[in-house]
This record gives C-alpha cells, sequence and structure tokens, in this order.
C-alpha cells in the first residue's frame, strides 16, 4: 500500500492576500462551516469588511441556534499586539459574544492573554485564538486545517455562574449531568451534529440549515420521556409548508409525528417521543441517547429538502 505523506506549506502560499484572498474565501458557505464545526457553532449571516467606527473588522457573523454574534478576525502571519488591540475594540464595538482571532502561528503571551480573558469574563463572551495551516499530499491541491491553541474554559465559567446562581436544582443537577453524558455519545459517534455546551436546561438545539427553525431535543422527565421537534419559533408559512408535505416526512423519517401548528401562538411545531427518560435511573442513557441522536439525524434530513 502506498501511501502518501503530508507536508506543510507556507498559508501565504495559498492566500496571497488576507483580505481579498482569505477572508474572502472563509467568508464562503462551504468555508466557512469547517470553521463553525471546530467551534460547535452554525455560523450564518456572513458580513465582511463591517466597519467599527474608522475601523473594519474581517468577518462579522452570527450562530444560527442561539443567535449570537461572532467576530472572526484574521492575521496570516504571526500574532502581535496590535491585532490583539482589534479584536477586543471590535468585540466592544460590536457587543460581539464570540471572539475568534485566527492566525498563521501564535506567539505564547498572546495564548496567555486569551486565556487570560477566557477565565476572567462571564459566560457572555468567548474567545478563540486558532491557527490555520495548509497541506499538501504529494502533487495534491492545498487542504486547510484549523487547529485551537486558546478557547474558553467551560468548567471554569460554569463553576463561576453556579457559584453567582447559588445552589443548583436536583433537576437541574441532573439535566447539566444528562447534557454532559450526551456530548460525550456525541463525540464518540463522530460529532454527526454540532455539540452544544452542557447547561441547565431543558432543551439541547441543533441547526438544521435555516435561521427560521431548529430541531430541539428537549427532556420531559415528569412525563419520563425525550421529545425530538422541529421548532419553528415564528413563520406560520413555513409550518403550512412543510405539514403540506406531512406524508413525505414521516416516510422519510420511519415514526409519526405530531403536528402542533399553535393558532394561538407565535411558535409552531412538530414532534416525536422517546419514552424511558428517568433521571432517578440512568441506566438506560445509552440507549436513549442513541436514539435521541438517530431520530435527530432522520428528522434534519427529511425536512432539509423542503426548508
Amino acid at each position: 500500500m502506498n501511501l502518501g505523506k503530508l507536508k506543510e506549506i507556507d498559508v501565504r502560499s495559498v492566500w496571497g492576500h488576507e483580505q481579498f484572498d482569505f477572508s474572502k474565501w472563509l467568508a464562503s458557505p462551504d468555508n466557512i462551516e469547517p470553521l463553525g464545526n471546530v467551534l460547535n457553532l452554525s455560523l450564518v449571516d456572513v458580513e465582511t469588511e463591517k466597519f467599527v467606527g474608522a475601523y473594519r473588522c474581517d468577518i462579522l457573523c452570527k450562530d444560527e441556534i442561539t443567535g449570537k454574534v461572532v467576530l472572526i478576525e484574521n492575521q496570516l502571519e504571526q500574532t502581535n499586539h496590535d491585532h490583539l488591540g482589534k479584536i477586543i475594540t471590535y468585540a466592544s464595538g460590536l457587543d460581539a459574544s464570540v471572539v475568534v482571532w485566527l492566525v498563521a502561528s501564535a506567539r505564547e503571551e498572546h495564548a496567555s492573554a486569551i486565556q487570560w480573558l477566557n477565565t476572567h469574563t462571564t459566560d457572555d463572551v468567548s474567545f478563540f485564538l486558532i491557527e490555520v495551516h495548509a497541506y499538501t499530499i504529494g502533487d495534491s491541491v492545498p487542504a486547510p486545517m484549523f487547529k485551537i491553541i486558546e478557547q474558553p474554559n467551560d468548567f471554569i465559567k460554569q463553576v463561576k455562574s453556579i457559584a453567582k446562581s447559588q445552589k443548583l436544582s436536583d433537576s437541574q443537577t441532573k439535566r447539566l449531568e444528562f447534557w454532559n453524558k450526551f456530548n460525550e455519545v456525541l463525540e464518540a459517534k463522530g460529532r454527526p451534529f454540532n455539540k452544544r455546551k452542557a447547561t441547565t436546561d431543558h432543551w439541547y438545539s441543533v441547526a438544521v440549515g435555516s435561521s427560521q427553525c431548529q430541531i430541539s431535543i428537549d427532556l420531559v422527565n415528569r412525563e419520563h420521556k425525550i421529545r425530538v421537534s422541529l421548532w419553528i419559533p415564528d413563520n406560520k408559512d413555513l409550518y403550512d409548508r412543510l405539514y403540506s408535505h406531512k406524508v413525505e416526512i414521516e416516510e422519510a423519517t420511519g415514526f409519526s409525528l405530531k403536528w402542533n401548528r399553535h393558532d394561538n401562538k407565535k411558535a409552531s411545531l412538530f414532534c416525536t417521543d422517546i419514552k424511558g427518560l428517568d433521571f432517578r435511573n440512568p441506566s438506560n442513557y445509552d440507549e436513549l441517547m442513541d436514539r435521541t441522536i438517530n431520530y435527530v439525524l432522520r428528522l434534519r434530513a427529511a425536512v432539509t429538502p423542503y426548508l
């Protein structure tokens, strides 16, 4: 068996100009998606060269699920103090919740600065320092790779958040434990969809490629079930369009769905239930999580053609 060898090449040989080559390349949907996967975000509404006073940031977008503003500052060279100041200035001016400093090479002192920012800020803002590399195999075209150097330490922020809100209730603790375990199972399966930070909430959102709707996984412990639904926050026309394909969608998923237009509410949804959830007995969590992930993937594939 003949195997090739990875050869790292200068990123400047791939993208000669930071603004006109790299930023333009990264802003396309096919290229921003892999970066979003690294960040565990679904990046949409991408804008380039967004003005902040007299300055311009490279890329501004948002996370499809949470709506958080994501700022991306590119630097196809080694990190420097000038760009560190820029990302803080831009983040402040644009009220960004996620700040991504994308560089060719990270100096140790700047990695420490990003770590310090993550340690001393609240859950409202997160800083990422990411290196972009390029590789070839033989005469192949270059392939990009994003390498995380620094990212938020969710554990530290979680502890700080818990300390502020005092003691968690039993249900909150159980939900936090469930979602942490769920993320581990999702990671073991190769992350078929982006994982979200484990929280004490009863829901977990999954992007479907449209800002008009999302898949929601809900823990309904009082009824001993997990509900998997397509949640449409405010678009009756979209619900009606999907309902007109009810037969095709249910055939594609392989299970029946409960459809709720909720005429007296803004939100609509259709869902299915997975029985067996019991916070007091987590022995079947692996099975429940496997089924939940499978249902999410089947539902997403079934609705995507009609979005």
